[in-house]
């Protein structure tokens, strides 16, 4: 008779994949083989999404700059350039800040990009 080999590392790789898959629905937290499947998808999932979280900011900070602007007679591209001609440096995240949470700053910003364009 052999004697068992190898028996705590294999429960501790179980264990280490069971714990990270909690939560989960089904057999996809209580067999090996389908917590292993699903780790592997989720872990492609959050690399993946972690890439794509980046451009749905973006484009989210991009529509609130856009309704803010065109609220002031400006389309959002005017008003890129409008800052760009008059040299005001604020990223697409701070200018979707300012246009959510203070308006009023925000018109200050509009009206410089205005001037810049006129000129």
């Amino acid at each position: 008779m052999t004697r068992a080999r190898n028996v705590v590392p294999r429960l501790r790789r179980r264990k280490r994949l069971m714990r990270r898959a909690r939560g989960y629905w089904g057999a996809r937290h209580r067999l090996i083989r389908t917590v292993k499947e699903t780790l592997l998808r989720a872990g492609n999932f959050a690399y993946r999404d972690r890439r794509v979280r980046k451009r749905v900011f973006r484009n989210l900070w991009i529509q609130r700059i856009n309704a803010a602007a065109r609220m002031h007679g400006l389309s959002y591209s005017r008003f890129m350039h409008g800052l760009k001609k008059a040299d005001v440096r604020m990223d697409r995240k701070a200018l979707s800040e300012l246009a959510f949470h203070d308006p009023d700053a925000f018109g200050a910003v509009v009206q410089e990009a205005k001037k810049a364009l006129e000129s």
